[in-house]
């Protein structure tokens, strides 16, 4: 059965850093490509950092989006089935319900488009706010 949760949001003043967790169970993380996605009311979802699948060259690519690179760190640990997203240097405007997602096909930086995940594996998000 398949189990994603995240934890670890929170209230952090401008500036500050936090780290989001995402704990997994009930399918091969090494065979999953790694979303963080973010999402304001009103606003569509958008791809934060995501780890692509392997690709035909045996690679496995990360990619940020632009407004985090440089401040935002992906990581995952396999051994443990978890995933994390570094967050250093937070604006306001990083303030959202933030996801983590995985998906067994997607390559290259596909993976930070939320439509190519299906609905069974993404967890219930965690709130990230920032602000003085």
């Amino acid at each position: 059965q398949l189990y994603i949760v995240e934890s670890g949001g929170g209230l952090v003043q401008p500036g500050g850093s936090l780290r989001v967790s995402c704990a997994t169970a009930g399918f091969d993380l090494d065979q999953y490509a790694i979303g963080w996605f973010r999402q304001v009311p009103g606003k569509e979802r958008e791809g934060v950092s995501c780890i692509s699948n392997i690709d035909r060259n045996s690679d496995r690519i990360t990619y940020y989006a632009d407004s985090v690179k440089g401040r935002f760190t992906i990581s995952r640990d396999s051994g443990s089935n978890m995933v994390y997203l570094q967050m250093n240097g937070l604006k306001a405007e990083d303030t959202a319900i933030y996801y983590c997602a995985f998906d067994p096909w997607v390559v290259g930086s596909e993976c930070l488009n939320p439509a190519r995940y299906e609905e069974d594996y993404w967890g219930q998000g965690t709130q990230v706010t920032v602000s003085s």
